[in-house]
């Protein structure tokens, strides 16, 4: 390959790079070669974001110390600078230094560590409440007890989420433009700016799965004979993916995560047609509103 060749394919590369954030990102999933995390969508994102920058700060910080202490060492204790070696055992200055800095970085990390881990962990009060259920056949079961129950306790609004037929192949989804091994049939639908509480377990014949969106900040193990409880608070819509995180087995690759963030009044729109006219009439709708409103937004 010529220079003039490489010099293209390079600058085509870095456009392509370039421009892929703001395709990419929009659809809530990481795109090829990006740096850093995924953009934020819940106040647990933000600080995920903050805590990750900040301690970018104090490592850089930490290896550029140690850099040029080494440094100092090898050039002011080497055998030429020192024919005759120093006897000296002890210095308490120095021995007090690493031991007070270092609790000192320590602290500094704990402090802002503890405040994310409090605000993850400290699940407020939901506007709303889904039952997320991990199933043995690698796909997910969700449930809204706040549209309804019926007479045996079940909910009224319930799915199961399996990959969607065009993501499971690399071409397929680049022709149908859906991200590869990240879509599913059928999405989860919750408002926007509203507190969802998660409680996530496994069916009790399955195994250990795990649910998470990287752009909510958040992740938790769907475990089999237990209830966990999670949280997040969409603050954009959108589309956003992830994939269960746990090693689950054979399909592991195979168990996405599709949350579609709407308007309130979207919202509604699709609880009321899943509760009457089905879920199948709900996503069409749903579909044709989100399809709407992107084009109103391109113009």
């Amino acid at each position: 390959m010529t220079f003039r060749n490489t010099l293209t394919a390079g600058l085509a590369l870095a456009a392509s790079v370039a421009s892929a954030p703001a395709a990419w990102a929009i659809e809530g999933y990481a795109y090829p070669w990006q740096i850093g995390l995924q953009p934020s969508n819940s106040p647990s994102m933000v600080g995920i974001h903050s805590l990750h920058n900040y301690l970018l700060v104090v490592i850089t910080g930490i290896v550029l110390f140690v850099l040029g202490l080494l440094i100092y060492v090898m050039r002011k204790f080497n055998a030429r600078a020192n024919p005759v070696p120093s006897r000296t055992t002890h210095n308490t200055t120095v021995e007090v230094a690493w031991t007070v800095i270092p609790i000192i970085i320590l602290v500094s990390i704990a402090i802002p560590s503890f405040k994310l881990l409090y605000l993850q962990r400290d699940i407020p009060a939901a506007d709303m409440t889904i039952k997320v259920i991990g199933n043995p056949a690698w796909n997910w079961t969700y449930e809204y007890p706040d549209l309804g129950l019926n007479d045996d306790g079940s909910a009224k609004v319930s799915f199961t989420a399996s990959l969607d037929d065009n993501a499971n192949d690399m071409e397929k989804a680049k022709q149908a433009n859906v991200p590869y091994l990240l879509k599913t049939d059928n999405p989860v639908v919750v408002p926007v700016n509203k507190t969802v509480k998660l409680i996530v377990t496994s069916d009790p014949d399955g195994i250990i799965h795990a649910w998470t969106i990287p752009q909510f900040g958040m992740k938790i193990d769907a475990i089999p004979g237990r209830l966990n409880q999670d949280w997040f608070h969409a603050e954009h819509e959108g589309v956003f993916y992830g994939q269960c995180s746990e090693l689950c087995g054979q399909n592991h690759a195979y168990m996405p995560i599709e949350v579609h963030v709407v308007s309130q009044a979207d919202y509604d729109t699709w609880a009321k047609t899943a509760q009457t006219a089905g879920l199948e009439e709900a996503y069409k709708n749903l579909a044709s509103a989100e399809a709407a409103e992107g084009q109103l937004a391109q113009k």
